[in-house]
């Protein structure tokens, strides 16, 4: 089917969001036997299915045509993704289905899962217990025992510094380790991320854990609807809790110190430059994942997600690089291209098509305890395969954008959802 045309894909994109694909047609797929969680050293033959039959083939996927770029041609990594956030439309793929090991990346569902949970003043003190099983080598905030913290201080260690202590706090918050997984998996399931197989909630390397470039993408496209999640995931520095000590005088302190996002395109290094209109999302590496990234930005109205999962080429931030160019390959592509695959809604999403254009409001669809979804899509049932934050760190999320109320009223949407100034004023590479 050739790309619509930019009038009729505005008019489209009435009842879509980051969440959400406009126009499943595909009938529902009976189900299929569970794929092996086992990743494979190559990519098999026949993966998943979901999102168009094109996305279950290895190798690269891509509709080339007069007018539309080539792709970047030194990419490395084991699997990539470039999506359009707001339709759906997956404009290119390789080995999309392919089941790896996610690293931190999967927090992004962890984050997706347990944040609706707790208000972010919600306080909790660290029992030694909080922080039993957080695994050797671990990313970590620094969240020490008998202090106290609010959730958002935890969240904050989570997206920016992917700690795993603040996630096995979290997680003991939330009835325990094991509990938190099977929450995990069950969410996976919800939004369709059929791939993903979760073992540990911070993402550490255990066996049978996997995800695939896919279902990442799947995964940061829900979370991205709520407020929270785009907060804390665009934030580049923050303050985080010290540890209480007593001063000269004998009095009890405590005091904070900064910690930095560690995802490269948000907050730069030496040879990766922040990327114009990056807003997030998560990084992640660890000895079998090998180094993996999704990420999301908006240039000239336009909104892409991509994800990378393990380049073979050992160059410093290459998952970054190799991001970097997928990016830009879809700015210009996008619109010319016609898209490989979609981004499928979630199981529970309404079929029920969108109000007329009066039902559309202002407002923002997202917020601490936020669990909006998004309508107007055929689900696809089964896989066929085997202190404060510094404001200047903020690239999302306080304006609010369209939301518009479907049939029901059950669901609100996020038509756009927007990017602040900060980030449209970043000067282009």
């Amino acid at each position: 089917m050739p790309a619509p045309k930019n009038t009729v894909r505005r008019s489209l994109l009435v009842a879509s969001a980051v969440l959400l694909s406009t126009a499943l047609t595909a009938p529902v797929a009976l189900a299929a036997p569970k794929p092996s969680t086992s990743p494979s050293a190559t990519p098999p033959a026949n993966m998943s299915k979901v999102g168009g039959a094109r996305l279950g083939q290895a190798g690269t996927q891509v509709n080339l045509a007069s007018g539309v770029p080539v792709l970047p041609k030194d990419l490395s990594a084991r699997s990539w993704i470039v999506a359009d956030a707001e339709s759906g439309e997956v404009l290119a793929a390789h080995n999309a289905h392919w089941r790896l090991a996610p690293a931190s990346t999967l927090k992004m569902l962890f984050a997706d899962t347990l944040l609706p949970k707790w208000p972010r003043t919600t306080e909790h003190k660290v029992e030694p217990s909080d922080l039993a099983g957080v695994g050797p080598g671990s990313s970590m905030v620094g969240v020490k025992e008998d202090e106290t913290y609010t959730v958002e201080d935890l969240w904050r260690g989570v997206f920016l510094m992917s700690g795993n202590d603040a996630v096995h706090v979290l997680s003991a918050m939330n009835g325990g380790v094991e509990n938190t997984v099977e929450e995990m998996n069950a969410h996976a399931e919800e939004l369709q991320a059929l791939d993903t197989h979760v073992v540990s909630p911070d993402g550490y390397d255990a066996p049978k854990q996997v995800s695939s470039a896919y279902d990442l993408t799947l995964i940061a496209r829900s979370g991205l609807q709520k407020k929270d999640f785009r907060e804390y995931a665009s934030t580049v520095r923050a303050q985080f809790p010290g540890e209480t000590k007593k001063n000269k005088k004998g009095k009890k302190v405590r005091g904070s110190y900064e910690i930095q996002n560690t995802n490269r395109l948000l907050r730069g290094d030496t040879d990766v430059p922040v990327y114009q209109g990056i807003a997030g999302v998560k990084n992640g590496n660890t000895t079998n994942a090998g180094a993996t990234f999704t990420g999301v930005a908006e240039r000239d109205g336009k909104v892409l997600l991509v994800t990378v999962m393990n380049p073979q080429k050992n160059v410093s931030n290459e998952v970054y690089k190799e991001t970097a160019k997928l990016f830009d390959w879809g700015f210009k592509a996008a619109g010319k291209v016609e898209p490989v695959g979609e981004l499928v809604g979630p199981r529970s999403a309404t079929q029920a098509g969108p109000r007329p254009g009066p039902s559309a409001s202002p407002g923002e669809a997202g917020g601490a305890g936020d669990g909006a979804v998004a309508a107007g899509s055929k689900p696809v049932a089964s896989a066929a395969s085997g202190g404060g934050t510094d404001g200047i760190g903020v690239a999302l999320g306080i304006a609010g954008g369209v939301v518009v109320l479907l049939a029901g009223g059950a669901f609100l949407v996020n038509r756009r959802w927007p990017l602040p100034d900060l980030v449209r004023r970043r000067p282009r590479p």
